[in-house]
């Protein structure tokens, strides 16, 4: 299988190309710079037309690029993650239906999205199925995935993987609070009642190869474990696994000041996620507990 993939060098994109090559698929980059290319690159420039004439030589295409979330979220910020979210995938979803209606491949498109299209949503029980909430990164995730699914109108079968928190000590959420819970200065965000839909970087890159791989599966795809957990409960697991406390709590008003909105946004909203597709599929998880998938993952 012949695959290009956008946010290469991000945390999932780098997981899923050493799977993809390690079953034997061959995988090239899509790269912004225009020199020194090597033989697996592809350059591209978000928000420009991209031909589509080499890209219907690959049988999947995968979309995963976008300004980092992390950080202090200020109306700038947010205009940049909104606008380098949706111009990348609107080149990469039109490059894909012009190039399938011509040669009839790319018959397969992921383009990332997030738990966050639930908005905050408290102790609600939330599928494919649920609508999107409220605020700015449900209304983001749901302009993402109606710009990826234009692909869909051409006969590309697309996937939408619905991200929840990625565990890994690379990078995301968990290696960020890592070095406060190693000194025994970590706590809850909030009240804690918050519920966290988590997947390790392993389960997330080997349900991406699988969603490709099963031909029934289209749409948004929830990308968590069937396991979510209230912020209290990852910090105490967490703790426990490190054998340190967790008594220092961040309070509401320290995280916003720090965060600006993107406390309440990712921070302190609510989504507890249920894989409904991916358990209906068959799909197996490594790690699917919290206490063992930590272990695992800080092994």
């Amino acid at each position: 299988m012949k695959v290009l993939i956008s946010g290469a060098s991000g945390l999932i994109g780098s997981a899923l190309c050493r799977g993809l090559e390690r079953a034997g698929n061959s995988v090239t980059r899509l790269v912004r710079r225009s020199s020194g290319l090597g033989p697996s690159e592809l350059a591209w420039r978000p928000g420009e037309r991209l031909d589509p004439a080499p890209i219907s030589g690959f049988d999947v295409v995968i979309n995963l690029a976008g300004r980092n979330l992390a950080g202090r979220w200020s109306a700038r910020t947010m205009r940049e993650i909104r606008e380098s979210r949706l111009a990348g995938t609107r080149t990469i979803a039109q490059a894909a239906a012009e190039a399938f209606a011509a040669e009839g491949k790319p018959t397969v498109l992921v383009s990332a999205s997030a738990v966050g299209y639930y908005g905050n949503r408290g102790d609600e029980l939330l599928t494919e199925a649920s609508p999107a909430g409220g605020g700015f990164l449900a209304e983001l995730c749901r302009d993402w995935e109606e710009t990826a699914l234009a692909a869909a109108s051409a006969g590309v079968r697309v996937l939408l993987p619905r991200l929840g928190v990625v565990l890994s000590r690379d990078g995301g959420a968990l290696a960020k609070i890592l070095p406060a819970f190693r000194l025994g200065l970590g706590g809850r965000l909030g009240s804690g009642e918050q519920f966290w839909s988590w997947i390790t970087l392993e389960d997330a890159a080997a349900a991406i190869e699988f969603m490709i791989a099963n031909q029934q599966l289209a749409g948004p795809v929830n990308l968590t474990t069937p396991n979510p957990v209230t912020n209290e409960e990852f910090t105490q697991t967490l703790a426990r696994v490190l054998r340190r406390p967790a008594l220092l709590p961040a309070p509401v008003f320290a995280l916003r000041l720090a965060m600006g909105k993107m406390a309440d946004e990712a921070l302190l909203s609510s989504q507890r996620v249920h894989p409904a597709k991916l358990a209906a599929s068959g799909f197996r998880w490594r790690s699917p507990e919290l206490a063992e998938a930590l272990r695992a993952v800080l092994a």
